[in-house]
């Protein structure tokens, strides 16, 4: 009973965790606008109030070394994008890698914020301070692209989806047969699924040959960067509905032999 009911508080303490990380995501969202629309109008002080120079990664900046680092951040987002933008979270995380390097500072959220014009989009990479849920640094990343058709995008979704359903029924062939070891069918058909092909809404078409798709199916959308569909070519489910034709071939087969067997007789 005690294992049960701690089992109970943890999945509890998991749940309310997740939902607060989740509402901060899009507060990073609005706080990464109201920080690039009070820059884009040279308010820099009040950019420095946003900011967490408070934390211990901002403590020790120079307000005038920040100021001009700001100046020039607004020129470069402006001659690249104009001033006036429509944004949507990507992701926020907190990375942890064996590389020490990658892995976010205590105590922060990396966050990638879309942004987009009537022609563009770009991607601002923010650290934000968990407990001010201030910005501590803000850049673009190399992302200057074309705003992707999103109709073909959706378009495409029917073919990977054509695929999980031939899964499925190919699952549901082998359940309703009489083979031997449907679990390692099962398997089968979940995993051996290549080579891959990949649908990206900003670089289109790519393939891996070697590169084994869960269930045949993938999906991602986080913007238009991170819109991406993915599928494996059946070759699981291929081969056992093709087993499975044979062996029925053979039941069929040597059922006829056995009622010739009994004519004869």
């Amino acid at each position: 009973m005690n294992k049960i009911r701690i089992s109970i508080l943890l999945l509890t303490i998991s749940l309310f965790v997740g939902c607060d990380f989740v509402k901060d995501s899009f507060t990073f969202k609005d706080k990464t606008k109201e920080f690039v629309e009070t820059l884009m109008k040279k308010d820099y002080d009040k950019c420095v109030s946003q900011m967490a120079l408070e934390s211990e990664i901002g403590k020790n900046t120079n307000i005038d070394t920040l100021k001009l680092g700001l100046e020039q951040f607004r020129g470069l987002v402006e001659r690249n994008f104009g001033d006036k933008f429509e944004y949507s979270l990507m992701k926020s995380e907190k990375k942890r890698s064996t590389i020490e390097s990658e892995n976010t500072p205590p105590n922060t959220t990396l966050a990638l914020i879309e942004f987009t014009n009537e022609k563009e989009f770009g991607v601002f990479q923010v650290l934000f301070d968990d407990n001010s849920k201030k910005i501590i640094n803000i850049k673009t990343l190399d992302v200057k692209e074309p705003i992707p058709n999103m109709v073909i995008f959706w378009l495409f979704g029917f073919l990977p989806l054509s695929i999980l359903l031939f899964n499925i029924y190919a699952i549901r062939e082998i359940k309703k047969s009489t083979l031997s070891k449907k679990w390692l069918k099962y398997l089968a058909i979940i995993f051996f699924n290549l080579p891959t092909i990949t649908y990206s809404a900003v670089e289109g078409l790519s393939y891996k040959l070697v590169h084994f798709q869960f269930f045949g199916i993938g999906f991602s959308f986080m913007g238009f960067l991170g819109s991406v569909w993915t599928f494996g070519i059946p070759l699981g489910g291929i081969y056992w509905l093709w087993k499975l034709k044979q062996h029925k071939f053979d039941e069929e087969f040597n059922s006829e032999k056995e009622e010739l067997s009994i004519t004869a007789e």
